[in-house]
């Protein structure tokens, strides 16, 4: 299986909808395809829809933590949602969710930050 990947921005936040499988083979076009969004299109917070997601590895955990690296540098803020139980229990042990806001819907995601 492989990773679909849906940019979408809406005023300074880029919302990113993964479905399918995040780990070494595709994290790279992740995170290609972010950091060149959020640098052209001067992005301050990261919303990551996550619903689809079926499997992720220590490679997409990487990715995460270097795209929320990459909008600490602009005060920004990163906030994950719908997530299932599996991922959430990797962000859990991974301890992701001390640095990574956790909200159960988009729509809520966006409230949080301003935008909905």
């Amino acid at each position: 299986m492989s990773l679909t990947i849906k940019l979408e921005i809406k005023q300074n936040v880029l919302c990113i909808r993964l479905s399918g499988e995040l780990d070494h083979h595709t994290a790279d076009e992740l995170r290609e395809k972010v950091s060149a969004a959020i640098e052209r299109n001067n992005i301050q917070h990261i919303i990551l829809n996550l619903d689809q997601l079926s499997f992720m590895d220590s490679s997409g955990l990487g990715v995460i933590l270097g795209r929320y690296k990459q909008i600490k540098q602009v005060h920004g803020e990163m906030v994950v949602c719908a997530i299932s139980p599996a991922i959430q229990r990797l962000f859990d042990m991974s301890g992701l969710f001390k640095i990574i806001s956790l909200e159960p819907t988009e729509n809520s995601a966006l409230q949080r930050l301003g935008v909905a």
